[in-house]
């Protein structure tokens, strides 16, 4: 049953770390995708609050493929910068890194950009690192705006914030912030970890806030390829269907055990949604 657009797939390069972004670019074609969200990390594409790698050289390395940046996600794992900083100087570079992000969204021709609440300190009182981050990305929101981009704000799991980590954060984040530039994006694996499903997340949000997903299956735990978890990807597919949903589905796999090979990885997982496009 048709249930998704083919280009709403979409391919992600984090798992293809330990190799160049020419072999991720192929290997997209290869496995079927049409669109792209680039994680904007070394060594694919270097991001810092002072600089960026050069835009015409990738969008021409993109184009040249068949292929389109549809989404642009700033490093914020594994990187110093965050939306929550508590340093005040950490804070301001933290912006100013997420505003060229923004502005290589702007040049990649991006209409997204992902984001999330960012995180405190653990011996520090949670609500004061929640205004931090939601001042951040109030403001990036009105930037945001001036590029053409909306911010795609995702959940974590509790492991990785004490901020934003379920719906109902996410929700009060959206609430708070009110813009028209700021929506919530669904990660599969946050979502699966705090024992929800796509349905509450669209009866609670309502389909016109909700503008991406990183769409993977997990056990929950994982970012794994279709049919190596215990996620029911018809069933969640057909959600998205009755909903509405028009936005990408994004291949986050993040699993280690899929960097030696990551194009068999991304053949495999394409495979699982062929009998819904």
């Amino acid at each position: 049953m048709k249930l998704i657009e083919r280009e709403q797939l979409t391919g992600m390069n984090i798992h293809y770390q330990f190799y160049s972004l020419a072999y991720f670019l192929d290997a997209q074609v290869r496995a079927g995708f049409q669109s792209i969200e680039l994680w904007a990390g070394s060594p694919h594409f270097f991001l810092s609050n002072l600089e960026y790698d050069d835009c015409k050289r990738l969008a021409r390395m993109v184009k040249e493929r068949g292929l389109t940046v549809r989404v642009i996600t700033p490093e914020n794992c594994s990187v110093p910068y965050q939306f929550a900083a508590s340093d005040p100087e950490l804070y301001r570079r933290s912006f100013d890194y997420f505003k060229k992000g923004l502005d290589a969204g702007e040049e990649l021709g991006c209409r997204i950009m992902a984001v999330h609440s960012g995180r405190g300190d653990l011996d520090e009182d949670r609500e004061e690192a929640w205004k931090r981050g939601r001042d951040m990305l109030a403001r990036l929101a009105d930037y945001a705006q001036t590029k053409g981009i909306t911010l795609a704000m995702e959940s974590l799991r509790p492991d990785e914030t004490n901020l934003a980590s379920t719906l109902s954060d996410v929700k009060r984040m959206l609430e708070e912030i009110h813009h028209p530039n700021f929506k919530a994006m669904i990660d599969t694996t946050a979502m699966g970890v705090s024992g929800e499903e796509p349905e509450q997340w669209f009866a609670e949000l309502g389909a016109e806030n909700i503008v991406h997903m990183h769409f993977v299956d997990g056990n929950p735990y994982g970012h794994l390829i279709w049919g190596d978890g215990t996620h029911d990807l018809g069933k969640w597919l057909e959600t998205l269907h009755a909903y509405g949903y028009h936005g990408l589905l994004s291949q986050e796999i993040t699993a280690q055990e899929y960097y030696w090979d990551p194009a068999e990885a991304d053949r495999r997982n394409y495979r699982m949604f062929e009998p819904y496009l």
